[in-house]
């Protein structure tokens, strides 16, 4: 790679060699980014938006989870669980703001007992750390305003300035020697003898070509694009030999209401979740808390159709307006309309169909080529070790 570039840099019209590239500046994208460059490898990261994590990674409820819902064995599970204490150790030595609240889990009606029994149960299989099953007079304790028959309480979760962990990654790549281009759409991938040629379109129109060894397609929502470029079957199958799992992902979309009434926020400490809602893809319309004290309620979970297109506004909408403000008055009963307001919106790329079971993280390899696919919720804690746990994976798809 051509050392004398600087690491935010255009390509232009010429020919670039890197061991790896790493196709998108997400948080995961950056933290492998740093993780290789450290090791010394030469990384370019080709991104079409304008700066870092401009999709699923900075549209989140930024919370650090603990690995309790996830079934056991999953690389969601270990991850998140490798990942949990890791994440604030990096936070606390890169100075990325961080809020260990800890997180109720709550059973808001005598029927919802059992509920809360299976979670209980699965973050025990999970061995979610320091978890505990509390009364009702512990858990108006640490909520005194939300009415909890029951809850199970993991002080491991928090919550993290995601912004500011993704730009602690690609700072920390950049120092090492990774190149990031910007507004870089990458048209088109072929193999060759040595690896891969990918051609490469920046924001002035001009075309470049980027040599490697190992290609990481961490794209988010452009990965079965990118996928496709190989000649990869969407829908899995057999290709060149090699047997390929369904690479093809969905959009859903979560819209976040904001608790706008300060004195209102000020009565919430900690994130305050339902029972999950498996299947709707989600966790439930919850209550969480950011690094700064504000109060949010979201997100929640709306499929979308396979060519409709990202809108980051969160339109008024009066029907979800009354849901959500009917899901917060679960929370706190005297929540009034105008103490909330649209906030952000975000979207997952999932495996999972509308019908469907939730599915695992997707990472496959093929000659060369890593694949990770269905990069969702809980993000953030499998992004620290993500750039250990799978430096030697992606060192090793090279041969």
């Amino acid at each position: 790679m051509t050392s004398s570039l600087p690491s935010d840099t255009r390509l232009g019209a010429h020919e670039i060699g890197a061991e790896t590239v790493i196709i998108g500046a997400g948080v995961i994208g950056l933290a492998i980014a740093q993780r290789l460059a450290r090791d010394g490898r030469s990384v370019l990261v080709p991104e079409r938006h304008e700066g870092i994590v401009r999709e699923t990674s900075s549209h989140n409820s930024g919370v650090i989870h603990a690995a309790i819902y996830y079934d056991t064995g999953s690389l969601k599970h270990r991850l998140c669980w490798e990942g949990n204490p890791q994440l604030y150790e990096w936070a606390a030595a890169h100075r990325v703001s961080t809020r260990r609240t800890g997180k109720l889990i709550v059973a808001l009606a005598e029927e919802e007992r059992g509920g809360l029994d299976e979670v209980y149960q699965q973050a025990i299989a999970n061995e979610a750390r320091d978890i505990e099953r509390i009364s009702a007079t512990r858990a108006r304790e640490l909520e005194p305003h939300v009415p909890a028959v029951e809850a199970i309480w993991s002080p491991s979760t928090g919550v993290i300035d995601a912004f500011a962990l993704s730009r602690s990654y690609k700072v920390a790549a950049g120092t090492n020697g990774a190149l990031f281009a910007f507004q870089h759409t990458v048209l088109a991938i072929e193999r060759t003898p040595s690896g891969f040629a990918l051609t490469v379109r920046d924001g002035a129109g001009a075309t470049s070509t980027v040599r490697c060894a190992a290609l990481i397609n961490s794209a988010g929502f452009g990965a079965p694009q990118v996928a496709a470029m190989l000649g990869y079957p969407l829908d899995g199958g057999a290709h060149e030999g090699i047997d390929v799992p369904v690479l093809r992902q969905r959009a859903n979309a979560g819209r976040y209401y904001d608790i706008i009434d300060r004195a209102v926020a000020r009565l919430v400490s900690h994130p305050v979740y339902p029972l999950p809602e498996h299947a709707a893809s989600g966790l439930g319309l919850h209550l969480t808390v950011d690094v700064e004290g504000g109060v949010h309620l979201g997100p929640s979970t709306e499929w979308l159709a396979e060519d409709a297109p990202l809108n980051y506004r969160n339109v008024e909408d009066a029907e979800w307006r009354a849901r959500f403000l009917a899901a917060g008055r679960r929370f706190l009963p005297d929540l009034r309309d105008h103490q909330i307001a649209p906030g952000q919106v975000g979207y997952r790329p999932k495996l999972q169909r509308p019908d469907g079971t939730p599915e695992d993280f997707l990472v496959w390899h093929d000659r060369g080529y890593v694949h990770l696919g269905g990069i969702e919720s809980p993000g953030s804690p499998p992004a620290c070790r993500w750039q250990m746990r799978w430096q030697t994976r992606c060192a090793s798809a090279v041969s």
